[in-house]
């Protein structure tokens, strides 16, 4: 299962965002990392401007860069706006949809419950975290999953009501996509149209 494992709390601090979920580190060390990270003043090119977004994207959704590429080409084959449609691709993947009904705490947690096979769509495991989930599907924690630990901690005080294209069952721990969302249903602050205007160049 391919996944960035470096180091996380730089790619935060470059970006100015905590793009794997709180980033504590932000709050200490706010400017870039390296030597020269407090003072630097240099001003990214146009192309530069458009690489580092789409890099965000990557990072913030934890896709490499193989499977974001054929995202966006399938996006770009859509009628519609190929940057929104690429957002919503993204929504939804299982492991964000595990992430935005509070399951798990992050999108790196919710990939590793997916992996591990605690997570059920429509009652039967899947283990792909990229997995597409369609509109009228239901994603919920499977029933010898539910006493673990970090999906109690990770649902307790969600406000589970943040996300209009959601709904949660308490009960039987598991939620229901809606619809697919709008773009300004999606909170995420990326420049979608910088990654298209990238990938035509």
């Amino acid at each position: 299962m391919a996944r960035y494992t470096g180091p996380k709390s730089k790619i935060s601090r470059k970006f100015g965002e905590g793009i794997f979920g709180a980033d504590k580190v932000l709050a200490k060390k706010n400017y870039p990392p390296g030597q020269h990270g407090v003072n630097r003043r240099r001003k990214s090119s146009e192309y530069g401007v458009m690489l580092a977004e789409k890099q965000k994207a990557k990072y913030t959704y934890g896709v490499l860069e193989k499977q974001f590429r054929n995202l966006f080409d399938k996006a770009a084959r859509q009628n519609g706006i190929t940057g929104e449609i690429l957002l919503q691709f993204l929504e939804q993947r299982l492991d964000n949809v595990v992430y935005r009904l509070g399951i798990a705490p992050t999108r790196a947690a919710a990939r590793q419950l997916v992996g591990h096979r605690h997570i059920v769509v429509d009652g039967e495991v899947v283990s792909i975290p990229s997995y597409s989930v369609k509109p009228g599907q239901i994603v919920g924690v499977r029933e010898k999953s539910k006493s673990l630990e970090v999906i109690a901690n990770s649902l307790a005080g969600f406000n589970h009501g943040k996300y209009s294209w959601l709904e949660w069952d308490e009960n039987s721990k598991s939620g229901k996509l809606l619809h697919i969302p709008a773009r300004e249903d999606i909170p995420e602050n990326i420049k979608e149209h910088l990654i298209v205007e990238l990938y035509s160049k």
